[in-house]
């Protein structure tokens, strides 16, 4: 496991969507006794019985290692050097995290989604993903971009206001954040579809928030993905508030129940537990590439800071809610793991803070090197063959442009236009 750049995509597979549509069927009875067997052992008979839906968790908030029947065999070949890669994942996610919040309060961003208390459910689902898999975030999905080999500094223009994403999709697989809510899911879906049809040997996950669970975008795209078998995995990050609202307030049944009245499989993960994140999306992953269809993940965690640098979450949430949450904190849990099982030493985690300390001045002073677009710019890279209305838009913006230095200057009045 490294944080190196993806490769090529991996050669596609022979043959036509139908085929892969009839591997699937003949699938389809094992995959369905394995949900079945999954989603029992991690939650299903709980919810059933009336209970509380149990976690899939393989790492309790001490640290301690616990034995899940249906999930374990996911992690069964993580090593001491692997853990420390998560663990180092999720400390500069967080320091990088912590910077750029930093820097929209010093005026050097306009804004900034914080994904702070979120780590493991990104870092453990972004490893769980291979180089030909593609990723379709939202706009908080920092961890999951570092773990595709994406250099964080590019997350930041947007948010400076100096370009349109900052990257290219197609180099690590992993497109550019959308910020109209669950919108890319539909696009996953479209791109799973055709990774079907193409008889590709990977796999397409889209993030969102529980919020977007109440757009329609998202039931669209659970009804396509469904009907179409689409190798895509629905990964929702239930961080307990859309905005404002708690989601009690936006669905009368946990989320992740929600995927059986689509037809396929949903799983709550513990998504504080960076293991537990890891094994499930592995194995949303691998059904998706078997052509098995989609699945639903619903990792349950928090959100730490507020929704973006504008919003003010002391208006609405307490204080004791976010204090029995820091108890549960993704990165303490798994240094806690490291240090009782001796994986590592003062010397790993001293490395590590100062590489923490390299990554955020670098993050600094790229940032403020950012140099300023051209006002044109901003009609580029719209759609790739033209449009009128662009053309249209551009002529006028250009000759709104041209009329201030057409326009002459009042001295008298500090050098304002007449």
């Amino acid at each position: 496991m490294t944080v190196e750049s993806t490769a090529a995509r991996t050669p596609r597979r022979a043959g036509s969507g139908g085929k892969r549509a009839s591997a699937s069927a003949k699938k389809s009875t094992s995959a369905e006794k394995d949900v079945a067997r999954g989603n029992d052992v991690a939650q299903g008979k709980e919810a059933a019985q009336g209970g509380e839906p149990e976690l899939v968790q393989l790492l309790t908030p001490e640290g301690v290692r616990v034995e899940n029947e249906a999930y374990d065999k996911y992690v069964a070949d993580i090593t001491p050097d692997d853990l420390r890669v998560l663990y180092r994942d999720m400390v500069l996610t967080r320091r990088f995290d912590a910077e750029a919040v930093t820097l929209q309060r010093q005026g050097e961003l306009g804004l900034w989604p914080s994904l702070l208390g979120q780590e493991a459910a990104q870092v453990g689902s972004g490893r769980a993903t291979r180089a030909d898999d593609y990723v379709f975030p939202t706009y908080r999905e920092h961890g999951v971009a570092w773990c595709k080999g994406v250099d964080p500094t590019l997350l930041l223009g947007m948010f400076r206001g100096v370009n349109n994403g900052g990257w290219d999709p197609n180099t690590n697989g992993f497109q550019l954040y959308t910020i109209v809510i669950g919108s890319q899911t539909l696009h996953a879906t479209g791109y799973a579809m055709g990774v079907a049809k193409d008889g590709a040997d990977s796999a397409v996950i889209a993030y969102f928030g529980d919020g977007a669970t109440s757009q329609g975008d998202v039931a669209e795209a659970f009804t396509f993905s469904a009907v179409y078998n689409a190798p895509v995995v629905f990964f929702c990050q239930n961080n307990q508030w859309a905005i404002s609202e708690p989601t009690e307030k936006q669905s009368r049944v946990p989320l992740y129940q929600r995927a059986q009245g689509y037809g396929f499989p949903g799983v709550r993960v513990d998504g504080n537990d960076v293991l537990a994140c890891l094994a499930v999306t592995k194995w949303a992953l691998e059904r998706a590439r078997a052509g098995e269809g989609p699945s639903l993940i619903e990792a349950f965690t928090y959100r730490m800071g507020a929704h973006t640098t504008s919003d003010d979450p002391t208006r609405y949430r307490r204080d004791e809610e976010r204090e029995a949450w820091e108890a549960k904190d993704p990165i303490l849990r798994l240094r806690a793991h490291l240090e009782a099982e001796g994986h590592a030493d003062e010397g790993f985690f001293a490395e590590l803070e100062a590489e923490s300390e390299t990554l955020g001045k670098r993050v600094r002073d790229v940032v403020r090197s950012m140099p300023d677009p051209e006002p044109m710019s901003i009609f580029e890279n719209i759609y790739a063959d033209g449009h009128a209305l662009v053309d249209e838009e551009r002529a006028q913006f250009a000759a709104y442009q041209a009329s201030f230095a057409d326009a002459p200057v009042n001295a008298a009045a500090g050098g304002e236009v007449k």
